[in-house]
């Protein structure tokens, strides 16, 4: 098969690789028909290389239809459409009878002290194979698959494998109360997501803040009052606060992560980290990295004393400095993590249909043939072409 497999820092390839197998009595083989591009694949792209092999299939965005399944699968057959969450949790264990399924028991990464297993993320998460290939090996066919209907295009359902989780779970840990406000930082798919979310649940005032047009202009026409960086003519908590009757918001959402715009001495040291043998830059990492935290520090500055601070953008760092004096004293409320997929998905499945509330036929700016796959994850990274969110057609 042809599948989209890493090769290096900004070095990513469509090789043909082996078809994967049935291997267990509960695995299922889907064929993929869509496969989305997320901004933390750029993360691999750009900074994880350490916990990289070349060869190793990217991608845990996927949807498709079912081709095999082992002799234990009775939830799905051959035929059926599904997507694939980007966690790989067994919906077993007590830790997804909690819901928190991005901490999955029986997939936790015990020998690197991580979470449940991830599609196409690295070893730190498995290194199991991910989703951005013509046919991809899904285990727990019982539990994992979401089962979708026939007939609505791609676009309407594959964003349940990571983007609506993930912004629904944005917000929810934001604790946005209706007529609530809330601030996202950085208006990606997830963000923009989270934006439109908040808005749909209430939120009397969602204000989004970023610096690439194209994101600006789509947050506006839904009704995001924006904040570009490039016109802010004071500290951006000023003009939140300004916003809010001196305030801030009662959330933040920080939708940026470790490589936000306005840190270069982190940006220098990320950038060390990728030309050291990968032993020595994985001890690095885990020892001494720091993230670029100009996002994060901003949404302590932003929100108002005794608000929520929702971190959904990842970060990887292991002794990033905190301002705790701050945080103590505004009383800041912090909750971040994996999205836990299959928690939020009865509630976002009733909006996924004709309505198209959330917006998520033409949420999509580019759609490509995976052979495209490299120079869209070229684009991506550069913010180009408009290119806010790309799904690939294998």
């Amino acid at each position: 098969m042809r599948a989209l497999t890493w090769h290096g820092k900004r070095d990513v390839r469509v090789d043909t690789v082996p078809d994967p197998q049935i291997l267990k009595p509960s695995d299922i083989i889907v064929r993929i028909t869509s496969t989305g591009i997320c901004g933390s694949d750029l993360h691999l792209y750009e900074v994880l290389g350490p916990y990289l092999e070349p060869g190793d299939i990217l991608g845990h965005e996927p949807m498709g239809v079912v081709e095999e399944v082992g002799n234990d699968v009775t939830a799905v057959a051959p035929g059926d459409r599904v997507v694939i969450p980007f966690n790989v949790s067994c919906g077993t264990c007590w830790m997804c009878g909690q819901g928190l399924h991005s901490q999955c028991e029986t997939t936790q990464v015990r020998s690197r002290g991580t979470g449940g297993s991830l599609f196409g993320y690295t070893k730190l998460y498995g290194q199991v194979p991910g989703g951005q290939a013509e046919f991809l090996r899904v285990p727990f066919g019982n539990k994992l698959p979401i089962k979708v209907p026939d007939g609505p295009p791609d676009e309407r359902f594959v964003y349940l494998s990571d983007v609506l989780p993930t912004a629904w779970q944005a917000v929810a840990y934001a604790d946005v109360q209706p007529g609530g406000t809330v601030t996202v930082l950085g208006l990606g798919p997830i963000g923009d997501m989270a934006a439109r979310i908040a808005i749909h649940q209430g939120a009397s005032k969602v204000i989004g803040v970023d610096l690439v047009p194209e994101r600006l202009a789509r947050a506006r026409e839904r009704g995001v009052h924006t904040l570009d960086l490039r016109e802010v003519s004071k500290d951006v908590g000023d003009a939140v606060r300004e916003l809010t009757d001196g305030r801030g918001t009662d959330a933040v959402i920080d939708a940026v992560g470790m490589e936000a715009h306005g840190a270069p001495t982190a940006k220098a040291a990320q950038q060390l980290v990728g030309f050291l043998p990968d032993a020595l830059a994985q001890k690095l990492m885990e020892r001494a990295g720091i993230d670029r935290l100009a996002a994060l520090h901003t949404a302590i500055d932003v929100v108002r004393r005794g608000g929520t601070i929702s971190v959904v953008g990842v970060y990887g760092g292991a002794v990033d400095p905190m301002p705790l004096l701050t945080m103590f004293d505004k009383q800041i409320q912090l909750r971040m993590g994996q999205a836990n997929v299959w928690r939020w998905v009865e509630d976002i499945l009733p909006l996924l249909d004709d309505k198209d509330i959330l917006g998520v036929e033409g949420f999509a700016t580019h759609t490509l043939p995976l052979e495209e796959g490299p120079a869209a994850y070229r684009t991506f990274q550069a913010k180009e072409d408009g290119m806010i969110k790309t799904l690939l057609r294998p």
